[in-house]
Protein backbone atom coordinates (compact mmCIF):
# COMPACT_ATOMS: atom_id res chain seq x y z
CA UNK A 1 0.00 0.00 0.00
CA UNK A 2 1.41 3.39 -0.90
CA UNK A 3 2.25 6.03 1.67
CA UNK A 4 -0.52 8.15 0.17
CA UNK A 5 -3.10 5.44 0.90
CA UNK A 6 -1.80 5.20 4.47
CA UNK A 7 -2.20 8.98 4.77
CA UNK A 8 -5.82 8.73 3.58
CA UNK A 9 -6.49 5.97 6.14
CA UNK A 10 -4.92 8.11 8.89
CA UNK A 11 -7.20 11.00 7.90
CA UNK A 12 -10.29 8.73 7.89
CA UNK A 13 -9.37 7.39 11.35
CA UNK A 14 -9.28 10.97 12.65
CA UNK A 15 -12.59 11.89 10.95
CA UNK A 16 -14.32 8.78 12.31
CA UNK A 17 -13.20 9.33 15.93
CA UNK A 18 -16.66 10.38 17.23
CA UNK A 19 -17.91 6.88 16.33
CA UNK A 20 -14.72 4.88 17.01
CA UNK A 21 -16.28 2.74 19.78
CA UNK A 22 -18.61 1.27 17.12
CA UNK A 23 -16.08 1.07 14.25
CA UNK A 24 -14.35 -2.01 12.90
CA UNK A 25 -11.64 -1.68 10.27
CA UNK A 26 -11.67 -4.44 7.67
CA UNK A 27 -9.91 -5.23 4.39
CA UNK A 28 -12.49 -5.44 1.61
CA UNK A 29 -13.18 -4.13 -1.92
CA UNK A 30 -9.43 -4.16 -2.54
CA UNK A 31 -8.85 -1.59 0.18
CA UNK A 32 -9.62 -0.81 3.80
CA UNK A 33 -13.17 -0.19 4.95
CA UNK A 34 -14.60 1.17 8.15
CA UNK A 35 -17.74 -0.55 9.36
CA UNK A 36 -20.11 1.17 11.78
CA UNK A 37 -22.03 -1.41 13.84
CA UNK A 38 -21.09 -4.00 11.22
CA UNK A 39 -22.21 -1.95 8.21
CA UNK A 40 -19.68 -0.70 5.66
CA UNK A 41 -19.70 3.10 5.80
CA UNK A 42 -16.52 4.52 4.28
CA UNK A 43 -13.18 3.28 3.08
CA UNK A 44 -10.18 3.76 0.84
CA UNK A 45 -9.10 1.89 -2.27
CA UNK A 46 -6.63 2.95 -4.94
CA UNK A 47 -6.36 6.41 -3.35
CA UNK A 48 -10.11 7.03 -3.63
CA UNK A 49 -12.77 7.11 -0.98
CA UNK A 50 -15.54 4.55 -1.04
CA UNK A 51 -18.69 5.87 0.60
CA UNK A 52 -22.05 4.28 1.25
CA UNK A 53 -24.86 6.77 0.64
CA UNK A 54 -28.57 6.50 1.41
CA UNK A 55 -30.54 6.27 -1.83
CA UNK A 56 -32.29 9.63 -1.24
CA UNK A 57 -28.89 11.39 -1.37
CA UNK A 58 -27.31 9.45 -4.25
CA UNK A 59 -28.41 11.84 -7.01
CA UNK A 60 -26.98 14.84 -5.18
CA UNK A 61 -23.72 12.99 -4.47
CA UNK A 62 -23.38 11.91 -8.10
CA UNK A 63 -23.81 15.53 -9.23
CA UNK A 64 -20.42 16.25 -7.63
CA UNK A 65 -17.78 16.15 -10.42
CA UNK A 66 -15.41 14.24 -8.10
CA UNK A 67 -17.89 11.38 -7.58
CA UNK A 68 -18.56 8.26 -9.63
CA UNK A 69 -20.81 5.28 -8.99
CA UNK A 70 -18.77 2.49 -7.37
CA UNK A 71 -18.40 -0.46 -9.66
CA UNK A 72 -16.06 -3.42 -9.57
CA UNK A 73 -17.86 -5.67 -12.01
CA UNK A 74 -18.91 -3.22 -14.72
CA UNK A 75 -22.23 -2.72 -12.94
CA UNK A 76 -22.64 0.08 -10.37
CA UNK A 77 -23.20 -1.08 -6.81
CA UNK A 78 -26.37 0.23 -5.18
CA UNK A 79 -25.78 3.08 -2.71
CA UNK A 80 -21.97 3.07 -3.14
CA UNK A 81 -19.79 5.81 -4.63
CA UNK A 82 -16.12 6.52 -5.30
CA UNK A 83 -14.78 9.99 -4.49
CA UNK A 84 -11.57 11.08 -6.22
CA UNK A 85 -8.84 12.67 -4.11
CA UNK A 86 -9.82 16.21 -5.14
CA UNK A 87 -13.26 15.54 -3.63
CA UNK A 88 -11.76 15.10 -0.15
CA UNK A 89 -8.74 17.39 -0.34
CA UNK A 90 -9.70 19.21 2.87
CA UNK A 91 -10.58 17.78 6.26
CA UNK A 92 -14.01 19.45 6.01
CA UNK A 93 -14.81 17.64 2.74
CA UNK A 94 -13.53 14.34 4.14
CA UNK A 95 -15.65 14.78 7.27
CA UNK A 96 -18.77 15.33 5.14
CA UNK A 97 -18.17 12.05 3.27
CA UNK A 98 -17.49 10.15 6.50
CA UNK A 99 -20.70 11.51 8.02
CA UNK A 100 -22.64 10.52 4.90
CA UNK A 101 -21.33 6.96 5.25
CA UNK A 102 -22.12 6.82 8.97
CA UNK A 103 -25.61 8.16 8.26
CA UNK A 104 -26.19 5.23 5.87
CA UNK A 105 -25.16 2.72 8.53
CA UNK A 106 -27.34 4.35 11.21
CA UNK A 107 -30.42 4.52 9.00
CA UNK A 108 -29.98 0.99 7.66
CA UNK A 109 -29.52 -0.53 11.12
CA UNK A 110 -32.61 1.08 12.66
Amino acid sequence: MSNYSEDILRRIRIAIKPWEAEIIEKRMFGGTCFLYKGKMSVGETKERLMVRVVSEKMERALNNPEVLPMDFTGKPMKEFIFVSEKGFDTEEKLQQWVELGIEHAILKSS
